[in-house]
């Protein structure tokens, strides 16, 4: 037997929806598959995106030998610019899974010291004490690959998001004879997609959208908007091939949607001639019936396109009585309130709101297996431990209930989440232990881009309780108030008697420089925070609301 342990340590998406990232270890080498984000909670007040926090991967950069990348999502390549920033490792990825990768390093200024590798689906390569076999998968997103990871104790086979689509669009197959012919000579461990778990049955083919949407362009007779995720290439492909079939001009608004488009044209799986193109600014020199505007803002985002053309606010895209609008995507968990306002600021133009609302045939399907198709695959591997990933907690328990049901095509059963270490020898699988996980807030606006915690905390608390600024002018010599403390006070309902309990906050602070020595006074930093303290008793006494104080000192 080799001497050895093998280790997959999960990073991210394990608990959770988002965030994937998973390292997988023997002795001195550490592949990475995928590097994803997550959009924040609401109780991340002012973050844009979350990233895995690299810890476990900084402290032993010196073994990491490449990422793998299963498919182009942002769940799983928005955090590929901030781990190159850190370590700059190789890329392996698909052909358009790359395309992406190459501009969203160029966007952060790291694309000409990037080292980029394309996977080919049945290809092999090594990367350190691993051979990887990229396999073909069906996706939402073009270019999708699972990976079988052979390692010195077996074959390791994740399968990234995928369903099996028996029709894709792109007629690029999903290559089940892969993942059989694995089955036979032997799997180690089969690492599965849990985001559909609950959905009994089969995803839909990505075909099953084209008689919704043929329907939609037969019978819509002013403007038509179509928002998808702009990642979804077959969807703004059939969405793009129909309005030249039916002699409608094609506008792109929306940088996300755009780059994708130009991305998808480079590639060739749109091949449409560039007079079907216009211009955002043209859109009003077509008849209405003559025009498609592809808008992204699918998920309600305040500043996207389709919500700015919502409450009229867009520069180009008016949507007016009468137009029609398709949101063709799923509502990802926590954007329900965003989307649904959209929804209501297009129904009060008098537009016709087109939706996933469970009607046959589909505006839209998903993109991941069914328990079906789940079991397809856990029948085809037959690996001898079966691990969930992808999903928040229950989904990785149904997942993992399922698989166990079906005793003659598992061998064991075993559930992690992020940061637990699963440890594979001679002697079998067991957890051992715990790498450092967490997660990483980024405001792209600031300079700082990382928001560290207790700025969030300081958000929080001002956002519930507001802050109270006392400004306070001192003689520099007689530490005396030049004048009355002034109380400036924000986002903060004070008593009910206003006038009354700022005079008493007056007087609390009063009483403060009084208490104090003439050397206590002379130190800003002392006052400030004897200030702070009385002032948080009084408030909180009286009000039970702790709001932010911040002293202000003049001196005079």
């Amino acid at each position: 037997m080799p001497q050895g342990k093998l280790h997959i340590v999960p990073l991210g998406g394990l608990g959770e929806f988002g965030m994937n990232c998973m390292a997988i270890r023997w002795n001195d080498d550490i592949v990475i598959i995928d590097a994803g984000m997550m959009f924040p909670e609401d109780d991340l007040l002012g973050v844009d995106v979350v990233v895995p926090a690299f810890t476990y991967l900084e402290e032993n950069r010196d073994k990491v030998r490449g990422v793998l990348l299963t498919h182009g999502h942002e769940d799983h390549i928005g955090s590929v610019p901030y781990l190159i920033a850190e370590m700059n490792i190789p890329i392996y990825g698909t052909e358009f899974t790359l395309a992406f990768i190459e501009d969203k390093l160029d966007e952060h200024g790291l694309l000409d010291n990037a080292k980029l590798i394309e996977m080919v689906p049945g290809k092999r390569f090594h990367l350190g004490v691993f051979t990887i076999n990229p396999i073909q998968v069906t996706h939402s997103i073009v270019d999708a690959v699972s990976l079988a990871i052979h390692t010195p104790l077996g074959v390791i086979i994740h399968t990234g998001d995928f369903k099996v689509d028996p029709t894709p669009p792109d007629n690029k197959l999903f290559d089940l004879h892969a993942f059989a012919e694995y089955g036979k000579e032997g799997v180690l461990a089969l690492l599965q997609d849990s985001t559909n778990v609950e959905r009994p049955g089969y995803t839909p083919s990505e075909r099953a959208v084209r008689p919704r949407f043929e329907e939609i362009f037969l019978h819509t007779r002013r403007r038509l908007f179509i928002s998808c995720f702009s990642s979804s290439i077959h969807r703004i492909q059939l969405a793009t091939e129909l309005a030249y079939q039916f002699n409608r001009k094609i506008a792109l608004v929306g940088r996300s949607l755009t780059d994708a488009t130009e991305i998808a044209q480079d590639l060739g799986y749109i091949d449409l001639p560039a007079a079907a193109f216009i211009t955002p600014g043209q859109i009003r020199d077509y008849p209405p019936e003559q025009v498609l505007v592809l808008i992204s803002g699918t998920q309600g985002e305040p500043m996207s396109a389709l919500s700015r053309a919502a409450v009229d606010n867009h520069r180009h895209a008016k949507i007016e009585s009468g137009d029609t609008v398709v949101l063709s995507s799923r509502v990802i968990p926590g954007n329900e309130k965003a989307i649904y306002r959209v929804i209501d600021h297009l129904a009060r133009r008098n537009a016709e709101v087109i939706y996933s609302d469970g009607s046959n045939p589909p505006v839209h399907v998903s993109g991941h297996a069914s328990q079906e198709e789940l079991k397809l695959i856990i029948n085809l591997v037959r690996p001898r431990y079966f691990i969930p990933v992808h999903g928040e907690y229950r989904q990785l328990k149904k997942h993992a209930q399922i698989a166990a049901s079906m005793k003659s095509a598992v061998g064991q059963v075993i559930m992690i989440e992020s940061g637990d270490i699963l440890e594979f020898d001679e002697l079998g699988a067991r957890k051992a232990g715990q790498a450092p996980v967490g997660r990483v807030c980024i405001d792209s606006g600031s300079n700082a881009d990382i928001v560290e915690d207790l700025i969030i905390k300081d958000r929080k608390h001002l956002s519930v309780d507001g802050f109270v600024m006392p400004v306070l002018a001192l003689n520099k010599h007689t530490g005396t108030l030049e004048s009355d403390p002034e109380i400036v006070m924000r986002g903060f309902a004070g008593a009910t008697d206003d006038a009354t309990f700022l005079e008493e906050a007056r007087s609390t602070v009063r009483r403060t420089l009084q208490q104090s020595s003439l050397e206590e006074v002379s130190d800003a930093g002392v006052i400030k925070e004897k200030i702070r303290a009385d002032l948080r008793r009084f408030i909180n006494k009286n009000t039970q609301r702790r709001p932010l104080i911040i002293p202000v000192i003049v001196e005079v």
